[in-house]
């Protein structure tokens, strides 16, 4: 099942600067409960905070939240970073990351659509996977579609595995860009770094790719998964 809950957010004639739309595709399955999702929610108010104190990032930076866990939750349609509010998430359910994947993108190719029915501008849209386990439901054909938007550049999609989380198979979902292994629980370094990210892309021009800093380092968040 899925269900679709929308925000409110400014206007393009109130806010017409270029867009960097990011679909949060959040893994809130049973497998998260505790401790994980605590994490995962505390990350999501960093992420938030930092992108407020970003004054062009909070107006360019559009963040949508997408859940899987049981069902599929568009929990928060498009809305610039200054008007996210993030939710409270609680976990349960198992995992139908396939049809997430599919909601992400369907929900994705729908805003670009609105931007150019509405003249403006946007950069290379992320969507930002978090998991912990595997897909428990068909996943091949999202897998496809995440190939073919990569190789048309259509969007850039980051895989994050928890702990636990089925390497294998997140590998074989974007082949173009590996998966990287969250160390311990460390959400909120994650989002630090993703806000960061996004502040950077955000003060470029739209077409333009800039380097992200590796979070693979000693210092780093993330770890390059045995598979």
């Amino acid at each position: 099942m899925i269900q679709s809950l929308s925000f409110g957010t400014t206007s393009f004639a109130e806010n017409p600067e270029p867009r960097l739309p990011c679909v949060l595709l959040l893994d809130v399955s049973g497998s998260m409960e505790g401790q994980p999702i605590a994490e995962l929610n505390a990350g999501l108010l960093t992420y938030v905070d930092a992108l407020a104190a970003d004054s062009l990032a909070s107006k360019r930076v559009e963040v949508a939240l997408v859940t899987f866990g049981g069902e599929v939750r568009t929990v928060c349609d498009f809305t610039t970073a200054d008007a996210f509010l993030p939710p409270r998430l609680s976990a349960g359910g198992d995992t139908p990351m396939g049809a997430a994947i599919h909601q992400a993108i369907a929900l994705l190719n729908r805003r670009k659509e609105v931007y150019r029915a509405n003249g403006i501008s946007f950069f290379r849209p992320w969507i930002f996977l978090i998991t912990d386990g595997g897909p428990t439901d068909e996943w091949h054909s999202a897998a496809d579609k995440v190939g073919v938007g990569e190789a048309n550049r259509s969007f850039a999609f980051f895989v994050v595995g928890v702990e636990g989380a089925n390497f294998d198979v997140l590998q074989r979902i974007c082949a173009a860009r590996p998966p990287l292994k969250l160390k311990g629980l460390r959400f909120q370094d994650l989002f630090l770094w993703l806000s960061s990210s996004q502040a950077s892309q955000s003060r470029s021009r739209p077409g333009e790719w800039v380097p992200l800093q590796d979070p693979t380092g000693p210092q780093g968040w993330g770890a390059i998964p045995s598979i």
